[in-house]
């Protein structure tokens, strides 16, 4: 027998339209006494938070599976987003999947994209490594850089005549607060607060995300969380022939590093990232210490003797994905930076908003389909996701610590640069998952220590 069934009863000028809702759980009594789900004209079946990389493709996904929805945008696009502007091949293969051919056009936008073909790690010893990165499958690029005005334009514009897909732009999300059966949005649009009911909230609205402050409670672990700086920078000296995506752990940053990412038309996205926690214990200024680097460091004032920096030195906090969290809730999926899907060694993270996009959507359609929004339900999602990106967190987390003893990670690069058959490893890495199991056992490190 079921414990609840509301019907939604909706309007038209000569048409009747009943949606039944079943639930086979108890109603929390904190959900009992508060106003149930608005008509038709404020009621979503699922509202999108965000329309940066995760929240377009969960709109891509259910525009496709036609399944009406709600997508909003604090900015209006196109618009930046602080970020280093690496976007990986597991990001561009999803977006392939729901857009066929959208990623070879975008690719082909002159002064937009720049194929990478690896990453490149510098030792606190000056010692560097390059890994390169494995090929996709069929004849998708490796990866781009691309900066983010350019490539979450490129995705919002995929949605271009979409008919299931109601889109706001200049959608600020103020609160978002449990109703019987569902959540009640506020959202400041068109110059007035309008509410919003949806029995589902996908939340992608980043670091800072109120859909999973207001629902689930905000949690800043310094441990697990970083602070990243960026700065455009022309005429940057030494770059990669091949463009690949430097990483510099300078040991006055561990475990953070100084990285350089070249971009299209000769210019250079520049930053550095390093643990909150360590930012508060040093009381380390981001800013003064990336310019210091610019201006003073053995190297890099050499390659940096006729760089230009455009623009302002911009700042932004990277949630890490270095330990477990829930990521939904009754009514309410994270996903991208509101999930803390971000790699904890190189601080990538298009690539899991993308795929934690499409996860959420398809779970949004089993829970409309279903009628079921609970917790119990949705945690199906947190599964998918950590069986999918777990190993790869781990293993993240694990050569992150790895940097905190420098020595030990001057001998890894080292060895790894001698050896032909030890960069190939590391490439493996990227896509092996029985490797990266055996990456996480410091006896990998112990053998390679002693060439075994």
């Amino acid at each position: 027998m079921l414990d609840y069934v509301q019907c939604v009863t909706l309007l038209g000028s000569k048409k009747w339209l009943t949606n039944v809702i079943s639930f086979s759980r108890p109603i929390s009594p904190s959900l009992r006494q508060i106003q149930p789900l608005q008509t038709e004209q404020n009621y979503f079946p699922v509202v999108i938070a965000g329309a940066g990389p995760a929240g377009v493709t969960a709109s891509l996904f259910l525009e496709n599976e036609g399944i009406d929805h709600l997508l909003l945008e604090k900015d209006v696009f196109p618009r930046d987003k602080i970020c280093g502007d690496a976007i990986s091949s597991k990001a561009l293969d999803i977006v392939a999947r729901l857009k066929p051919d959208a990623v070879k056009q975008f690719g082909k936008e002159q002064g937009k994209t720049l194929l990478t073909n690896g990453i490149q790690f510098t030792a606190p010893n000056g010692k560097g490594v390059d890994i390169a990165f494995p090929k996709p499958k069929g004849d998708l690029p490796i990866g781009f850089i691309s900066r983010r005005i350019d490539f979450d334009n490129f995705m919002f514009n995929q949605l271009e005549g979409a008919e299931h897909a109601t889109i706001w732009q200049n959608a600020d999300l103020k609160d978002a607060a449990y109703q019987e059966d569902g959540v009640t949005l506020t959202i400041h649009h068109e110059g007035i607060d309008k509410k919003i009911s949806t029995p589902l909230v996908i939340g992608a609205d980043g670091a800072r995300s109120v859909v999973k402050r207001k629902l689930q409670g905000f949690e800043q672990d310094d441990k697990h969380y970083c602070g990243g700086i960026r700065a455009y920078y022309s005429n940057v000296g030494g770059l990669h022939p091949e463009n690949y995506l430097e990483l510099h752990f300078m040991k006055e940053l561990l475990p953070g590093y100084f990285w350089i990412f070249p971009l299209p038309n000769g210019g250079a996205n520049v930053g550095m990232g390093m643990l909150s926690a360590d930012i508060k214990k040093r009381k380390v200024n981001l800013r003064k210490e990336l310019l210091n680097i610019v201006e003073n460091h053995p190297v890099m004032k050499k390659r940096f003797a006729h760089a230009n920096l455009e623009g302002n030195v911009v700042g932004w906090g990277l949630p890490f994905g270095s330990k477990k969290r829930e990521l939904t809730g009754n009514h309410f999926i994270l996903t991208g930076d509101a999930a803390s899907l971000i790699d904890p060694f190189t601080g990538e993270g298009v690539g899991n908003a993308v795929i934690s996009g499409l996860v959420a959507s398809r779970m949004a359609k089993k829970a409309v389909e279903s009628g079921n929004y609970s917790k119990e339900s949705l945690m199906e999602y947190d599964q998918i996701m950590y069986q999918k990106l777990w190993d790869e967190l781990k293993l993240s987390h694990t050569m992150q610590k790895l940097t905190t003893y420098p020595w030990l990670f001057n001998f890894v690069v080292n060895r790894i640069h001698s050896s032909s058959a030890l960069q190939e490893v590391f490439t493996n890495m990227f896509t092996d998952m029985e490797l990266r199991a055996k990456m996480q056992n410091p006896l990998f490190y112990v053998k390679l220590l002693f060439n075994r």
